[in-house]
């Protein structure tokens, strides 16, 4: 479901990313967001949106502080678009931390014109623990940097779907 609402950004759903493609300015990176309850982890993608990398992560405390906090730590950049990690159950049906991704992506959607990607994010966290203890990560650093690998993974996974959808000759 996009939703098209006048002068609010539209928000998009993993199936059509195709639709995303469009909406993006050359050379216009996108942010990957890994929502928890405590932290929003972060991540950004290249200017030809091919490699995610993990940028920061926001300690939460009210939705408005961590916005602006988001924004600080993106400030220079060329920001195209936000995906969002929704995390659905591994049955594909949605809980509550579904609702609460769709709720914040509803409230961002008034604070930015950029297009929000709701991205599937089945196993994200997984991935990423796997990835820092095969780095050998200390338990503290992989505490300190878990929520903004988890974000690349979100944002890699879409980054590749929206590869895969270009045209053989861009």
């Amino acid at each position: 479901m996009t939703d098209a609402r006048p002068g609010f950004a539209p928000i998009l759903e993993s199936a059509q990313a195709a639709e995303l493609r469009p909406l993006l300015a050359r050379d216009a990176q996108l942010v990957g967001l890994d929502l928890g309850d405590r932290t929003i982890g972060m991540a950004i993608s290249d200017g030809r949106r091919r490699i995610a990398s993990p940028l920061t992560t926001v300690r939460r405390k009210k939705f408005r502080a961590d916005v602006d906090r988001m924004l600080e730590a993106l400030e220079g950049r060329t920001v195209g678009g936000w995906v969002l990690g929704l995390p659905v159950n591994m049955t594909g049906d949605e809980g509550p931390r579904c609702q609460s991704t769709r709720a914040f992506a509803r409230n961002f959607a008034r604070l930015t014109q950029a297009p929000i990607l709701l991205w599937d994010e089945r196993l994200s966290t997984v991935a990423a623990e796997r990835a820092l203890l095969e780095a050998d990560a200390s338990r503290r650093r992989r505490a300190e940097v878990i929520d903004a690998v988890a974000a690349a993974y979100i944002l890699q996974g879409a980054l590749d779907r929206l590869s895969a959808l270009e045209p053989e000759d861009e």
